[in-house]
């Protein structure tokens, strides 16, 4: 039996709620209204009581799989490991396919989001590039390369 009927969202939990919004939506995801969410199904879903979280959900023009961004106003948020490398255990970029990776990049980079490695080629067909974002939320940008012998 399979149980899985779709993939739905990725939820990051982040500090600055306003801030990291506005880096995704400056890359090209389209943000949905604010909501504040607490009471017993908050409480039950996270075992924790007399939790508040505001939440945003971002999708890519088209739509598809959503990004949720929350940040806990009750309690207060731990803090992460913001400058974690890329193989740590956990959760640790989330994926996103662009138009133009190197000017994603240069947007990022004008922002005061730096590489965290370098652009590389993956067999003649991705380029990809791993940007550390806000809060230090890894985004990885692919961009397919295009074949120059076919029109």
């Amino acid at each position: 039996m399979t149980f899985v009927k779709r993939f739905d969202h990725v939820g990051i939990t982040v500090a600055d709620l306003d801030g990291v919004t506005a880096f995704f939506v400056a890359l090209g995801l389209e943000a949905g209204e604010k909501m504040a969410v607490e009471g017993e199904f908050l409480d039950t879903v996270i075992g924790m009581t007399g939790a508040r979280t505001e939440i945003v959900m971002l999708h890519a023009p088209g739509g598809g799989t959503t990004l949720e961004l929350s940040s806990f106003t009750r309690p207060d948020h731990l803090p992460g490991s913001p400058a974690a490398p890329a193989t740590e255990l956990g959760l640790r970029n989330v994926a996103f396919e662009v138009r133009d990776l190197q000017a994603a990049v240069g947007h990022a980079a004008a922002a005061g989001y730096g590489l965290v490695g370098g652009i590389g080629e993956y067999e003649g067909v991705w380029r990809m590039a791993y940007v550390r974002g806000p809060e230090g939320i890894i985004v990885s940008l692919a961009e397919r390369v295009e074949n120059q012998g076919t029109p």
